[in-house]
């Protein structure tokens, strides 16, 4: 172990209280981890699990996503939000594909040159799948190091440099426990060291959290605006969308127009949707999900 002063009781919690998950079963693929790690991206565990399972059913490895059509994927998403996370993962699958004999590689610089691939997943799929040693800073990660290091209940907004150098500082040096202490911790932030409702009395480090220790104080940043959905664009794209990927055939202009009565919002949501290639325009005036 490394003089990280947390990581003997957040593995022993974690040994106990671990979500069982099938991306983190022994035989879990790269592939299918690389799937969960895309689909879980703000978005939580309960909903990405039937669609990770009908996802990988469908395409168990790159080769066969990369098979179909960009449009398969978006209509597979179905409700998950955030679709051009399908448009990423299905140019990820043509890519390892194409590149990489269709296998996700174990390499760090190389996962994160693939598309969609930002420093978060790289780093996780790296040590999830392979075994490495990376930090991995997702939300739940920078809430748990914010307070029991930082002594604060919530991490900035954007992620700092000082936040990469302190969890790189608290990383086991052995490789397989680093992974081990990433999903742990990350864990922990998602059952425990929650952002409204942190049980602190659950929690194996509450003994050594700074914040906790100072008497939990509130938060005095920026304001934490929480994400809004009723009558928002995302609410809009999301229903044309419904429509395109609920059709086996193209669909004329008149059932997009159905689903939202304010025009100039649902043609901006249109034209957002044909900008970011998850619409195609037909030249006869009808629209489907991108070929």
């Amino acid at each position: 172990m490394s003089d990280n002063p947390y990581s003997t009781a957040v593995l022993a919690w974690y040994e106990s209280h671990a979500r069982d998950l099938p991306w983190r079963a022994p035989d879990a693929t790269p592939w299918s981890i690389l799937v969960s790690e895309i689909m879980l991206q703000q978005t939580p565990v309960v909903r990405v699990l039937p669609a990770w399972r009908a996802w990988m059913e469908r395409w168990p490895t790159p080769a066969h996503l990369a098979g179909e059509a960009s449009g398969e994927a978006v209509r597979m998403w179905n409700r998950l939000g955030y679709p051009r996370r399908a448009l990423r993962l299905h140019a990820c699958a043509v890519a390892i594909t194409e590149e990489h004999g269709g296998r996700v590689p174990d390499d760090h610089a190389t996962l994160l040159s693939l598309p969609g691939v930002g420093a978060y997943t790289a780093a996780a799929v790296a040590s999830f799948a392979y075994g490495q040693r990376h930090a991995i800073l997702d939300t739940n990660v920078r809430r748990v190091l914010a307070r029991a290091e930082t002594g604060v209940e919530y991490p900035p907004k954007t992620q700092t440099k000082a936040e990469t150098a302190l969890a790189e500082s608290l990383l086991p040096p052995t490789a397989s426990v680093a992974a081990r202490w990433g999903v742990a911790v990350m864990e922990l932030g998602a059952l425990v060291c929650t952002a409204r409702t942190p049980t602190c009395a659950s929690c194996p480090i509450a003994g050594q959290c700074a914040w906790k220790l100072a008497g939990k104080p509130a938060y005095d940043g920026p304001p934490r605006r929480g994400q809004t959905y009723e009558g928002t664009d995302r609410q809009v794209r999301g229903r044309l969308l419904a429509v395109l990927r609920d059709s086996a055939h193209p669909v004329a202009k008149g059932s997009l127009d159905a689903v939202w009565d304010d025009h100039v919002q649902r043609e901006r949501a249109l034209d957002a949707l044909v900008s970011d290639g998850l619409v195609d325009p037909l030249d006869d005036g009808r629209y489907a999900l991108p070929a």
